[in-house]
């Protein structure tokens, strides 16, 4: 049984219970979760852990200091969760036999901004040329132009509230003609506009599926014709046959029938004799 009167047994330090660091932090791939997000998580939860100290330039303490031993165990804890956090592809190029955390963090930092002006040139086309037929979703195209912005201003190339709303707006097909105008005269907020945008995707996906219903379909595509009028057909000198225009009601005059041969009226052995 630990003695709780030892400090050293008495106190574990909270960093050492989290297990679950790729759920709490996500992987950092750079397409789905993008660096600010990243560093963003990353910072939150070292906050809430208390070892922000260790990726964020603070002095580390002497080797030949009695608090060094607990500090580099703690050290290797932060560096461990990097390098958990980051894609095979990403891992390869910061990974290195000795480092701090903080090394870590400078080396993650560089990977994706450095060469910042052509880091900005990409991601200014990119933004530029996004659209909402290019993406799978509503959601899907704003939150691709949200991280774009955020990328863009982790290399000091920041975009404001209104430039977001255009960008926005310049990617829309023709359907969201009205409320894309309505957006570019107002300039909403962005959570506004995105709001705004999701409205009107459900009114034009509501429209699209009222269709007419079976029985008026049938009235529409196939109207009733008018029967013939019998009675116009009855006229002298004609009969009803199947020449009657079913549209004029007239009809065509009928042949006449030929006269069957007078019959005597008894048997020609019954004739007087001349």
């Amino acid at each position: 049984m630990a003695d709780k009167t030892d400090p050293k047994q008495s106190f574990l330090h909270p960093a050492y219970t989290v297990t679950n660091i790729q759920q709490r932090v996500r992987v950092l791939d750079g397409e789905k979760i993008s660096y600010p997000s990243w560093v963003n998580l990353f910072r939150l939860h070292a906050t809430g852990f208390d070892v922000l100290n260790h990726i964020d330039g603070s002095p580390t303490p002497e080797a030949t200091s009695t608090k060094y031993s607990s500090w580099k165990k703690l050290d290797a804890v932060v560096l461990q969760w990097i390098y958990a956090t980051l894609s095979d592809d990403h891992l390869v190029r910061v990974l290195v036999s000795e480092s701090t955390a903080y090394e870590a963090w400078k080396r993650v930092h560089n990977l994706f901004l450095n060469n910042k002006g052509s880091r900005v040139a990409a991601l200014q086309h990119e933004l530029t040329n996004l659209t909402l037929a290019t993406m799978p979703s509503l959601e899907a195209y704003c939150q691709r132009i949200r991280e774009l912005a955020d990328q863009l201003t982790a290399v000091d190339c920041p975009i404001n509230n209104t430039q977001r709303v255009l960008y926005l707006v310049r990617g829309l097909p023709r359907e969201y003609d009205v409320v894309g105008s309505l957006l570019n005269q107002t300039l909403p907020q962005w959570e506004n506009a995105c709001d705004q945008l999701q409205s009107e995707a459900r009114r034009i996906a509501a429209r699209e599926t009222v269709s007419p219903t079976p029985v008026v379909a049938a009235v529409i595509t196939n109207p009733p014709s008018h029967p013939p009028n019998r009675d116009n057909c009855r006229a002298p000198g004609t009969r009803y046959d199947n020449s009657c225009n079913n549209r004029s009601n007239t009809c065509a005059p009928s042949q006449p029938r030929p006269q069957a041969p007078a019959q005597m009226p008894f048997p020609y052995w019954a004739l007087p004799p001349y």
